[in-house]
């Protein structure tokens, strides 16, 4: 069944230890107020991998995979590779068909552009769930680093060190809380379903409830060395009535972190964002938020929300 009403949300990762989202020298992210942050497509690299995994049936597009000569696909590969029977196709209605076969496009949208022998084929998809970068919402951003051995010498026959294993490093965040608010709006895919024509694929109850699954356990799901200590730990879930032009603000601003623990659990003030709520209870179907108790204390939840574990 096609899915209608508009969401807005929050998700909270954990960071301890870890290095949730690193930059391309190894650092875990910061804004220039040494803030540390995290980016929108770390949190969707984690979502996309749960749903991939656990949903094997769905197709995945926008993931890297590797040929049998182990290179990562280009872009028209993945298409021919998940698509054989369309590789080579120049209608832009099957090509719109095919992608939004693929949960993830029908969930982030994408820009698809295929190369053809006499013509190539663009299609823009606006994804319905957009994500914003993920702030670090705790107190401190302590970042250190560590030496670590390889396990194998330096091949540089030059180097002076040529006989010793070499010497790397890794950088970590001693203890991050990145808060990434989203909205979901499937508006914003009707008119790639329009192109697509009769037997296009629209965005479902099925999808919304697998990408709020995947919101709430894709981080902790995946697992590596870098990022182990990054879990869920808190994902905030309102949906609106179908009838709702309600906009909200980023959620960023409506809950605020305390600044000491509670019997070593951090503490979520909701105050603000219960009593904005609170004014617009005729437009607002549900409020879901799921926790790590282990880890959050939840204070001033809204009236009406359903307080569960994750």
């Amino acid at each position: 069944m096609t899915y209608n009403k508009r969401i807005f949300g929050a998700a909270i990762i954990k960071a301890i230890n870890s290095n949730y989202n690193a930059d391309f020298s190894g650092q875990p992210r910061t804004l220039p107020d040494g803030t540390v942050y995290a980016t929108d497509k770390a949190f969707k690299y984690a979502v996309k991998n749960y749903l991939k995994n656990v949903y094997s049936t769905e197709s995945v597009l926008y993931f890297k995979r590797f040929n049998d000569e182990f290179v990562p696909f280009s872009l028209d590969d993945a298409y021919a590779n998940m698509f054989p029977e369309h590789k080579d196709t120049k209608d832009k209605k099957i090509v719109a068909k095919d992608i939004l076969s693929c949960l993830d496009i029908r969930l982030f949208g994408a820009t698809f552009a295929k190369k053809g022998k006499s013509n190539n084929i663009a299609i823009s998809v606006h994804g319905p769930v957009q994500i914003n970068h993920g702030v670090n919402i705790w107190k401190e951003n302590n970042i250190f680093s560590e030496q670590i051995m390889s396990p194998f010498r330096n091949p540089d026959e030059k180097s002076e060190e040529k006989q010793a294993t070499t010497l790397g490093r890794q950088s970590k965040l001693q203890e991050g809380h990145y808060l990434h608010h989203f909205s979901v709006n499937p508006q914003n895919l009707q008119e790639v379903v329009r192109l697509a024509g009769e037997g296009a694929k629209n965005i479902s109850d099925s999808d919304i409830s697998k990408l709020q699954e995947g919101m709430s356990c894709g981080v902790t799901w995946y697992d590596s060395a870098s990022k182990a200590g990054s879990e869920n730990e808190v994902l905030i879930w309102i949906v609106l009535t179908e009838s709702s032009k309600l906009v909200l603000p980023n959620l960023t601003q409506l809950v605020k972190m305390e600044e000491e623990k509670r019997d070593g659990k951090v503490v979520l003030d909701c105050s603000e964002l219960s009593k904005k709520l609170a004014a617009f209870n005729s437009q607002i179907e549900s409020i879901e938020i799921a926790r790590n108790e282990a880890s959050i204390l939840i204070e001033n939840a809204p009236e009406n929300a359903i307080v569960k574990n994750l």
